[in-house]
């Protein structure tokens, strides 16, 4: 029945739901959202010097400065500002790896395909802070690093692998 490939699709749909809602209405309130994607999985449409300063995965921000956000079946369209240069993205929903709203702490984290679990760390772009991909189940509250902080101790890491029955 391939049960994960049907839940993955459905988590993806909730990113795809929040973005619809942001594209037609805005960030309400104080949310903004951190959204992974691996910067090379087919498909995925950003600056060459992007990918090269991040070849494995790139962690947007979409907060204050973002335009354009056009949201389809499979992927959506944003144009975000890099060094001042507005620059747009297009990213598959496959090629997502996390999402996060650390203002209602929820995340969700996910597998791509050919994804190892010893991943390589992934960068944030277009902020000044890193998230780990995180989804809270209201057990723990979710650790939002600081600026400052070098990396995420993945302590907070939360895959449904572990709810599932194997």
């Amino acid at each position: 029945m391939h049960y994960k490939e049907l839940v993955d699709d459905a988590l993806r749909g909730v990113v795809r739901q929040a973005l619809t809602r942001v594209a037609e209405f805005g960030l309400p309130g104080n949310h903004h959202l951190y959204v992974s994607f691996r910067s090379h999985y087919p498909g995925v449409l950003a600056p060459e010097h992007l990918r090269q300063k991040y070849p494995d995965e790139i962690t947007i921000v979409v907060q204050h400065q973002f335009w354009g956000l056009t949201v389809g079946e499979d992927s959506f369209d944003i144009t975000l500002s890099f060094n001042g240069a507005h620059e747009l993205l297009s990213v598959p929903f496959g090629a997502l790896t996390g999402f996060v709203d650390p203002s209602v702490r929820f995340g969700l984290q996910f597998q791509v395909e050919g994804n190892d679990d010893e991943s390589s760390e992934s960068e944030t772009v277009g902020a000044n802070s890193d998230v780990s991909s995180t989804m809270d189940l209201g057990a723990e509250p979710i650790d939002v690093p600081q600026p400052d902080s070098d990396s995420a101790d993945g302590e907070n890491i939360v895959t449904l692998d572990q709810f599932r029955k194997k």
